[in-house]
């Protein structure tokens, strides 16, 4: 029985912008998967103690109101995900986030931002993981398929139902059945276990970040750089 078969843990956060380094948590969620069905779910409300951008809101549909009315602290929430997942990295099973990079990075800057242990301090110094990433495999293993790679497109290519595009627990849910999908169809993928996997997309997504800076400069962009740190980026001269 392949990863993709096993219990996986599908994350997924809505946020006030598109910095990682600077958005913060509107809404996450936790759900807990096997064989492409919920086992067990939760989910945060956060008031992000500032200002949602109207853009936002009209994606994820969380107004300042509601944010402030209903949401708990920011702190409590960070703290609580974070609490979340490094228990199941412990215990060894794997998380899956669409676009791992920018989820756990917004996640490790609200952690700092709050005075809380990082990531890596829960987990007695260790790298978070197992992580599975459905964006950066599929951009691996089908880098010539044309179109876009939104989490709906993906979702679309293999066959799995997305329910409420840009709500944390739809997010959630259908990440962890797109990974388990592209294993599937992709059995080299499959076979991989979870270790194997994560440093795979670390090489991964370094080598996409290369060619897509590369691009970049080649279009007249001489300066452009991309990150190709995955999963954890981290501001200059701080760790996890």
């Amino acid at each position: 029985m392949g990863w993709h078969q096993e219990l996986l843990i599908g994350f997924d956060l809505e946020t006030t912008g598109t910095d990682p380094h600077e958005a913060r948590i509107v809404t996450a969620a936790v759900i807990e998967v096997r064989g492409g069905e919920p086992l067990g779910h939760r989910q945060w409300l956060a008031d992000p103690g500032v200002p949602i951008p109207e853009d936002a809101v009209a994606v994820h549909g969380i107004s300042n109101e509601r944010a402030a009315a209903e949401g708990a602290p920011a702190d409590r929430v960070a703290d609580a995900v974070a609490e979340a997942l490094t228990g199941y990295w412990r215990a060894g099973v794997p998380v899956v986030a669409y676009n791992a990079a920018f989820d756990l990075t917004l996640l490790a800057a609200e952690l700092r931002r709050h005075g809380l242990p990082s990531l890596g301090d829960r987990l007695g110094g260790a790298e978070p993981g197992p992580v599975v990433d459905p964006y950066t495999i599929d951009r691996s293993v089908d880098r010539y398929r044309r179109g876009k790679r939104t989490l709906q497109a993906v979702c679309t290519e293999y066959g799995v139902v997305l329910g409420s595009a840009h709500d944390a627990s739809a997010d959630a849910l259908a990440a962890a059945r797109l990974a388990g999908a592209i294993a599937g169809r992709h059995p080299k993928v499959a076979a991989l276990g979870p270790a194997e996997l994560h440093r795979r997309q670390i090489e991964w997504y370094a080598a996409w970040a290369a060619d897509f800076q590369s691009f970049l400069r080649r279009k007249g962009d001489a300066a452009a750089v991309v990150d190709g740190t995955w999963p954890l980026r981290q501001p200059a001269g701080e760790t996890v």
